[in-house]
């Protein structure tokens, strides 16, 4: 789960280095927190939040796979 959210983010921003991914994984839940440069923010959260809603949607149906519940958190 967080190799594919690490791909589809670097693929969004301007500054792929400085994207990190970290998956921290409780008992029934798992939380996704991506990291980004500042100016990126914009990019992965896009217009309306679409982007970061499709997001997490695909990290929703992956852990809905596993019989977890999940979140995505985005961070600067």
């Amino acid at each position: 789960m967080r190799e594919l959210v690490e791909v589809l983010t670097k693929a969004l921003v301007d500054h792929p280095e400085m994207v990190e991914v970290r998956e921290v994984e409780g008992e029934t839940s798992v939380v996704i927190e991506i990291k980004v440069a500042p100016d990126d923010v914009g990019k992965v959260v896009g217009r309306q939040g679409r982007i970061a809603r499709a997001l997490r949607s695909v990290v929703r149906a992956l852990a809905a796979r596993e019989a977890k519940r999940a979140s995505v958190e985005i961070l600067s």
